[in-house]
Parts: structure tokens; sequence; C-alpha cells
């Protein structure tokens, strides 16, 4: 079976590797533009293992359908890939196409799947692979595994820890039942379908109104990208890290007021509870830790954020 992959970044690289070892024929690589000057990492895995390469910023120029046409896939393979592919691609491949989605279709359809399951405070995820179709994430499942979402997990430790590696394994293992003619075709329950876009900001602004352990899910949500999002000083301050604590009992301060500073941050006054910010970004600065935030400003007990 002749499999042409596209993908990106260090998932779709090492998705890639695990193919090759796997035995598969892979007769093409399409991957998108690195970071800066650097190649991205499937180009460069690619090239390490002899690979023909296209390195595009788009699938939709007559450039990329010429080129996955004179390689004749049976079967394309997408690990990490943000742009819809066009059917006309889709169909220039018998079998058709497939797709890693981390999350359990058809639940939490789109892009940001990861962060909307914990804004919600789903208590499960997993990845899916499907094959794709005209529309977004809406294909036939092939193969799904769940995976716990735990109460400190953040965007980032729920991919990188867990629907990584789960999602190299699962490719790995739909591209060879396909290839054995085994796969199955399981339709997406339309009853029980969600879509929600790309997560932004604005879908991350901390309501200090709120009780703390809400707050808390809205801060993991939003890390790596795009953040939790408040106010301070009239200036907008980002929170990376934080963790729900007690607060003054009872409640005798306005929510969203500093409560206390210490040396893992400052103490935010929640609507019920409180958050201990641990890690910030203000204008002029990297991510940083609270403390040295607090020390650069001079923040103090009795101020406001939001």
């Amino acid at each position: 079976m002749r499999v042409l992959f596209i993908g990106q970044a260090a998932f779709g690289s090492d998705t890639l590797a695990a193919l090759v070892e796997q035995g598969e024929e892979v007769v093409g690589v399409i991957t998108g533009k690195g970071k800066g000057d650097a190649p991205d990492p499937v180009a460069v895995k690619a090239a390490e293992l002899g690979l023909p390469v296209l390195t595009t910023s788009s699938l939709k120029t007559p450039e990329v359908a010429d080129w996955i046409a004179a390689r004749r896939p049976d079967l394309m393979c997408l690990a990490y890939v943000t742009w819809i592919v066009p059917q006309s691609l889709i169909d220039l491949a018998p079998l058709g196409g497939i797709n890693y989605h981390p999350s359990l279709l058809p639940r939490h359809r789109g892009g940001s799947a990861m962060n909307w399951a914990i804004l919600q405070g789903d208590q499960e995820t997993g990845v899916t692979i499907h094959y794709i179709d005209a529309g977004i994430d809406t294909g036939d499942i092939i193969l799904q595994e769940k995976v716990p979402i735990d109460p400190d997990d953040s965007v980032k430790t729920l991919y990188f820890q867990k629907l990584y590696p789960l999602g190299v394994k699962l490719i790995a293992r739909a591209v060879a039942l396909i290839r054995e003619g085994k796969a199955p075709r399981i339709p997406q329950d339309e009853a029980q379908a969600t879509y929600e876009p790309l997560i932004t900001e604005e879908d991350l602004r901390l309501d200090w109104t709120r009780p703390a352990p809400e707050l808390y899910r809205v801060v993991r949500a939003g890390d790596p990208a795009p953040g939790a999002v408040t106010r301070l000083r009239g200036e907008k301050l980002k929170i990376w890290a934080a963790r729900p604590v007690e607060g003054p009992s009872p409640a005798d301060q306005k929510p969203g007021t500093i409560v206390a500073v210490n040396p893992r941050g400052f103490v935010v006054q929640a609507g019920k509870g409180a958050l201990q910010v641990e890690r910030v970004q203000y204008p002029g600065t990297k991510k940083i830790p609270a403390p040295e935030l607090a020390t650069m400003l001079g923040l103090k007990p009795g101020e406001v954020l939001g």
C-alpha cells in the first residue's frame, strides 16, 4: 500500500518515523514551512529517511495536486495538519485519507479540542483516528481510545504526556489495519456531535466572581496557548500557571483583589476561595514567575485585578 504522508511539527515527525519503522511504503511527504529559517521537523525527518518531500503553505495549488498524483498513493495519512484537505486531493487516493484528532469524536470537533475539553470540565478525552471527508472532523471512525483528564492537567500536559504518544501509536495501527483490509468504518453519531471554534483570549478571560476551581480550569485550558487573561493596572496580564487555595474566611474581599503576596507569587480573591498565581506575562515581559512580577511592580495586598 502506497502511503502519502501529510504532517507538521514534532508529532508529524514522530508519526512519520513510526510508519517507516513499521514497514509502510511511504511514497511522499508534504509539510509546511518551519519556524523562522528552520525547516519543519517533518521535512528534516523525511530527509533523514530519504523520502521525497514537498514544502508548501497551501494544499490548494495545482503544484500540490500534480505532486500527489505523480506518486500514485493508495492512502493519505494526516498527522498534525492545520489545513483543510480539498476533496479533489482526497480523491487522488483510492483508499482516501485518515486523520488524527485529539478528542473523542464526535465530541469537540474543531481545532481547539483539547482546550475546550478542559474548559468545559470534561473528565476524559482521547484520540480518534478517522477517515477524512468534506466536513471538519466528521468522517467515519477507525480507532478511538480514551484517556483521563486529571484535575491538574493543562493542555500542555494532556497533549505531551497522553494524547501525543497515544496518537502516534494509533495512527500506525490504523494504517496497518487498512493495509490488511481489517479497518472498520464507524459512522459518527451526529446527535452527540459538538463543534467549537478555535479558542481565543476572549474565551479565557478570568471572571473573578467565579469559584477558584473554575478559574483554575480556565488557566489550565489556556496553557500553553493562548493564555488566561485578566487586567492589572489597566494592562493585560496573562496567567500561565496557578492553583486554587483557601481564601479569606469569610470572604470579605472584593473578587479580583490581591489578598496576599508570597514567595510563590500572589493570591487573588475569587467568588469562592482564591487563586494562587504562579506564572504570568505582562507587557514588556516574557513568561516569568509571578514573584518576579510582584517585585517588579511592587504588588501589595489590596490591588484589584480585572
